[in-house]
């Protein structure tokens, strides 16, 4: 991929560590409450305490993921760490509008083929033909990138219509 960064956007260091440690104080309280005295039934133990150990565990994945960015090349959506998202050319479209399906702050982009499910808890998830942007970023951010990207798209319909 090309190394040029046309746009970027970031975890919001307020909303990564607030994220981070409610789900750590969630899970510390349901371990706490699974360990006690008063909760009854070897069940109810179990599923607290599974939950706990789940939140703890997704917290430390989403403080791992968050220390990522995301960022707009020519030749398409990357993880700073150079992990491909998409390329530019597999976009069909891309939303930001308040009935998206997006997460908080962010944007939802539709791809032309389905791709492998994956995710990166408070940055990026993919499932199918949609990739959403965004979680624990700023929102100022993701509407620069969708900008980005949607005058990337318009430079590219704009090149195939000339040839």
């Amino acid at each position: 991929m090309d190394d040029e960064i046309l746009a970027a956007i970031k975890p919001s260091a307020f909303r990564r560590w607030l994220a981070i440690g409610l789900m750590i104080m969630s899970g510390g309280a349901l371990i706490y409450f699974a360990m006690g005295p008063q909760t009854t039934g070897f069940v109810w133990k179990t599923v607290m305490l599974a939950a706990g150990v789940g939140l703890v565990v997704l917290a430390d994945r989403m403080r791992r993921a968050t220390m990522r960015a995301i960022e707009l090349t020519p030749d398409g959506l990357r993880e700073s760490t150079g992990r491909v998202l998409c390329r530019l050319d597999e976009i069909e479209s891309m939303e930001r509008g308040a009935f998206a399906f997006k997460p908080s702050n962010g944007l939802l982009v539709r791809l032309k083929s389905g791709a492998p499910a994956a995710w990166a808890p408070g940055l990026w998830w993919r499932i199918g033909r949609k990739i959403g942007i965004g979680g624990v970023t700023s929102a100022s951010q993701a509407k620069v990138l969708s900008d980005m990207i949607s005058i990337q798209l318009i430079q590219r319909s704009g090149n195939t219509d000339q040839e």
